[in-house]
Order: structure tokens, then C-alpha cells, then sequence
């Protein structure tokens, strides 16, 4: 078994830690594993952290034909070398970019991850040729999955790949959730939200509405701005807290931007990863994104006992159970965004109970450890499929397996 190699592609080396665990699951059962993804400091400290071979591609995330070819070439070239059993590709770019290469380069198995599907919001050519891509990435890969139900279901409506092709698993969700240690909001001390709040300059007894994800117009940014112009003269104590890095792709019209810059109950603190203590230190979450593939911040706010505001597009309705655990709203509805929160804001109660009801729910439905169980299973199936491991392997695992949540949905 210890020769069974897998190479996990992705265009930015950020994504690769969405398999925060995975590895080190698949590394116990003898698997060796592979990154390829774009140079930089978060792909070195991938490899330090998770003690793995990374192996730099420069990936831009835009569509770039000539630079494309030239990285699909570089991979190639890469898994040449290593010539693994399995190539499992995520998000868009790095799928269409590793299934290719690893087609060319007679990978036995290719897995293509679906995170998300930007052609939902694009429109003309990019929008032609953004569909076109996954579905190469869906053909070329023996297996496809998705990340939560109403993807794939967008998948199946828009001719993507086969129906018996393409699966959830688990209870969906990239890599579930550490709700019991990492995001875990009962055993955060109120030092922690004190302390947070003082770093970023925000009072002790403020209300504090939470944004996390990039800075860009497709997570709803405007329509963000838009409710705390109606909710902050409503609540002079309310703050906004913004975290995450902007990205020239798709900015935030600039008077929007200006308009959050010079407001001074508004803190933009930028990319910041230890979340945990930013969750402490809100009452409330909101993610008003236009599309999604399944949001990782809802179940992270989930286990750290935040109510979420989101909107009811694909992914997010996944997320969240709508007046049980959070509150889904329309897409580019600043209006019925910031009545959603106001609700929350005006009932510490509320905040407690749907808090409360999410924490359960997320341990319940998204340990990581039943999506890491369904996937090694899709890998034991795929590698049985092309004879390359014996049966009994499969039958031993399955005993000794200790998940119980189902490996497909």
C-alpha cells in the first residue's frame, strides 16, 4: 500500500489546506501524498505542516489560454515523475488543468473535486467557455464530486457530467468541520472576545455583525454595505467586522470601498487565518454571496455558536437550516439582508437558541472525519476498478473503519 501515491492539484496553494487533516488521515492508512498547486509561502508551508512533497506550478486563476497550456504542460512533466495512481483535482482551473495533464499522463485514476461553478454568474463568452471547462474536467475524470446536493443538481440541470458519474459525500462540504476542538464555541473563554475586540479597536459591550471571505463583489459586498448603511444608524453601538483579502478579479466599485475605508465603526483587518478568536469576537455572521460551492464559514461560525445570515443560492442552503440554525435571504437583496440581521441584533435570544441549534447540527452532520472515511473509500473503489489493489484491502478498511455517516448521498 505504501506505494499507492495520490497528487492533489489546485491553482492556488490556499485551497490546498481545505485538506487540513485529510492528509495526515490518508498518510495513517499508507497512501503517499503529492501537492502540486502555484509557488509561494502558503504552498511551503503546506509542506511543512502537513509533511508532504509540493511540487510548484505557476496556475493564474484567470483564464489565460497560452499560460494554461503551458502550466497543463508543466504538470504533465510533474506527474511523469511521480506517476501516481490517483490525481484528485479541486475548484475549476486546477480540475480542468489536472484532469487534463493527468490524461495525457495515463494517470489510472483521476478524481475531479467540484468546490463551485463561477459560469453560474458570468455571463457571453467567459460564461461559454467557463462551462466548457468542467465539462472537460467532468470527461476526462473517472469520478466526479461535489461538495454539497444543490451543486451537483446545477451540475446535472447544465449537462456537466452523467448522473451515476458524479456523487456527495458524506453529508457534503469540502473537508467537514473540527467543531469539537479547532471551531469549538463552548470552550471559548470571554477573554477571547474581549481581547479581539480590543485589537481591533472595537468596544467591549459593541454589537459586532462578522464578514469572512474575500473582498470582492461576488460575495456580496455591495449588498453588504448597502444593510450597514440601514442598520448603523439603527444601532450606534453595531460595528462591522470585515476579514479577508481584497483581489483585483472582481473589485467592489470604488465608492463602496471608500465608503467602508472612512467609516470608522467599520474594521477592515485583511487575510487572517487563526478565525476562531474573529467568531468570538461577533454576534452575528453574514456571507451574502451570489454563488458558492459550499461555504466553509457557515459551518465554522456554526461551531463556534454565531446564527448566520446567507443567501439562498446553491451551497449556502446547504449550510444552513433556514430559521433553525441561520437565515437565508434573496441574492442582491441589501434590504431583506439587513432585516435579517436586525432580527438577530434585537434578540439575544434568537442569537443564543439558532447558535445553540447550529453547534448541534454541525457536529451531528459534518465531522470531518466521515468525509475523510467516504473519500478513502472512493479511493480504494477507484483503485480496485483499475486492478491496482486487491479486494481484501477493501474489506479489511471497511472493518476497521470508525465512521459511521454514509460515504455517498
Amino acid at each position: 500500500m505504501a506505494s499507492i501515491k495520490i497528487v492533489h492539484v489546485t491553482t492556488v496553494p490556499q485551497s490546498l489546506f481545505f485538506l487540513r487533516g485529510q492528509v495526515g488521515y490518508m498518510k495513517e492508512r499508507g497512501f503517499d501524498i503529492h501537492g502540486i498547486s502555484s509557488p509561494g509561502e502558503f504552498l511551503s508551508r503546506f509542506a511543512e505542516q502537513e509533511c508532504v512533497a509540493v511540487h510548484p506550478v505557476d496556475m493564474p486563476r484567470r483564464i489565460t489560454p497560452l499560460r494554461d497550456l503551458v502550466a497543463v504542460a508543466a504538470i504533465w512533466k510533474v506527474l511523469r515523475t511521480i506517476r501516481p495512481q490517483i490525481v484528485h483535482a479541486h475548484t475549476p482551473k486546477g480540475g480542468v488543468l489536472g484532469m487534463v495533464a493527468a490524461w495525457l499522463a495515463r494517470t489510472p485514476v483521476r478524481m475531479y473535486h467540484m468546490r463551485g461553478l463561477p459560469f453560474t454568474t458570468a455571463s457571453g463568452w467567459k460564461r461559454v467557455l467557463l462551462i466548457w471547462s468542467e465539462r472537460i474536467s467532468c470527461g476526462l475524470a473517472d469520478q466526479v464530486f461535489c461538495v454539497s446536493a444543490s451543486i451537483r443538481q446545477v451540475a446535472l440541470e447544465a449537462g456537466l457530467c452523467r448522473s451515476e458519474k458524479i456523487a456527495v459525500l458524506a453529508r457534503g462540504s469540502g473537508n467537514g468541520v473540527d467543531a469539537a476542538q479547532r471551531f469549538n464555541g463552548t470552550q471559548v473563554a470571554s477573554s477571547v472576545r474581549e481581547e479581539t475586540r480590543r485589537r481591533y479597536s472595537i468596544p467591549a459591550d459593541a454589537l459586532v455583525v462578522g464578514f469572512i471571505g474575500r473582498i470582492v463583489r461576488s460575495k456580496g459586498i455591495v449588498e453588504l454595505a448597502g444593510a450597514w448603511t440601514r442598520l448603523r444608524d439603527a444601532f450606534p453601538q453595531l460595528h462591522l467586522l470585515l476579514v479577508g483579502p481584497y483581489e483585483p478579479q472582481d473589485p467592489i466599485p470604488p465608492e463602496v470601498d471608500a465608503g467602508l475605508r472612512q467609516d470608522p465603526r467599520v474594521h477592515l483587518i485583511g487575510e487572517e487565518w487563526n478565525t476562531p478568536p474573529l467568531y468570538a469576537a461577533m454576534d452575528v455572521l453574514a456571507l451574502p454571496t451570489y454563488r458558492e460551492g459550499f461555504p466553509n464559514v457557515l459551518l465554522e461560525a456554526a461551531g463556534m455558536m454565531v446564527p448566520v445570515v446567507a443567501t439562498r443560492v446553491p451551497g449556502c442552503v446547504d449550510a444552513v437550516q433556514d430559521g433553525v440554525t441561520g437565515k437565508l435571504v434573496p441574492p442582491y437583496d441589501s434590504e431583506q439582508l439587513a432585516a435579517a440581521v436586525k432580527d438577530y441584533l434585537g434578540d439575544p435570544e434568537l442569537r443564543r437558541r439558532h447558535g445553540a441549534a447550529a453547534r448541534d447540527w454541525v457536529l451531528r452532520e459534518f465531522r470531518p472525519q466521515g468525509i475523510w472515511q467516504a473519500i478513502h473509500e472512493e479511493y480504494v473503489r477507484g483503485l480496485r476498478g483499475k486492478g491496482l489493489l486487491p479486494e481484501e484491502h477493501h474489506a479489511s478498511e471497511n472493518r476497521n473503519s470508525e465512521a459511521s455517516t454514509p460515504s455517498r448521498a
